[in-house]
């Protein structure tokens, strides 16, 4: 903890802190660039276990290249003093807007501001989230990064999975618990190449999707369904997750796996809906949605995305490649197999 409590912003001399009461002048910084999503992004810090966090989360990724130079990002991350708060678990993420800026805030001492405009963004976060940094991962440092990126490149943000093959991907969603991760973890140990589980980013004009393909989150309940004994091991060996929910989940660094993570940004060959309901037989069912229904279903499947610029283009396209609905059969291998024919 000491190496922590060297970088928290606090003077010892209040007649410094009235001088710099925004903590402008705290000396030098680190900083680590990753390329990330198509874009350049460049943390700076003074604290060496925030930067570590951030190398943790996007270290050896593949640098994912979109179309032309890669738009550059700044995301200055800050440690402040423990927050005091009753439970060890930091409040919601809350969201506000104006004058340019986007906000996620839990508490006074862990927030995100972002400036799209400027393509920066501030992440300020104390120094107890570090003990336990799931939050601080997905819903402050992860927030900044996918929401400059969206802005800033003019990427259609997308809740689902993307598994694929030669370049070719298909965009896997539905509801929470509608099989999405236990999907994608099957169809990369059955050859298929990895891009994305609960994020992906496309570029409306040509369908050219990225994501972050760094973890994937399988509930124990999908062990059973696993026919491996090795495969079995190396997931019961990844760190539990707890969701806000309450759902636990083995978070598998798909870094260090025995599966392929896709090379490059992938072109959208389709996007497929996980039905709740299995078919009765040992084989599963895809059917090709009608348009209309496709758009409706699309529209309510991304009430986000469906506001931002970009998804009517998006959707479009989408719907003229083909948009299914998946009922899963008796093994989720039944469930690749159906997917491959949209690959060919």
């Amino acid at each position: 903890m000491e190496s922590i409590r060297q970088s928290v912003p606090e003077y010892e001399d209040h007649a410094d802190l009235v001088a710099d009461p925004f903590f402008e002048r705290l000396g030098t910084t680190r900083c680590l660039s990753k390329q990330i999503l198509g874009g350049r992004f460049f943390f700076s810090s003074q604290n060496d276990a925030l930067l570590d966090l951030v190398e943790t989360t996007y270290g050896g990724l593949p640098g994912y290249v979109l179309s032309g130079d890669p738009s550059e990002f700044h995301v200055e991350l800050r440690l402040v003093p423990r927050a005091h708060r009753a439970t060890r678990t930091p409040p919601l993420v809350q969201m506000q807007s104006g004058a340019g800026l986007l906000c996620g805030v839990m508490d006074a001492s862990n927030y995100v501001v972002l400036m799209p405009a400027q393509r920066k963004a501030l992440i300020v976060a104390s120094e107890d989230m570090l003990i336990e940094p799931y939050h601080l991962r997905y819903e402050l440092i992860e927030f900044a990064v996918f929401a400059l990126a969206t802005r800033g490149m003019g990427l259609v943000p997308l809740h689902g999975a993307c598994v694929g093959r030669d370049g070719r991907g298909l965009l896997l969603l539905g509801a929470s618990g509608s099989g999405k991760s236990t999907l994608a973890l099957n169809s990369l140990l059955h050859g298929l190449d990895f891009l994305a589980e609960d994020a992906v980013f496309v570029q409306s004009d040509d369908l050219l999707a990225t994501g972050v393909p760094n973890y994937l989150h399988v509930r124990a309940d999908a062990l059973p369904l696993i026919e491996e004994e090795y495969v079995r091991r190396w997931i019961c060996s990844a760190p539990v997750i707890r969701r806000r929910s309450g759902v636990e989940k083995f978070e598998i660094d798909l870094r260090t796996s025995l599966g392929r993570l896709a090379e490059a940004p992938m072109i959208l060959k389709g996007a497929v809906f996980l039905s709740a309901q299995p078919v009765d037989g040992s084989n599963a069912s895809l059917k090709r949605l009608p348009s209309d229904k496709a758009v409706a279903r699309l529209d309510a499947d991304q009430p986000y995305a469906a506001g931002q610029p970009g998804w009517q283009a998006f959707t479009r396209q989408l719907v003229e490649t083909g948009v299914y609905e998946l009922r899963r059969g008796r093994h989720p291998q039944a469930s690749v197999d159906a997917l491959l024919p949209l690959l060919a």
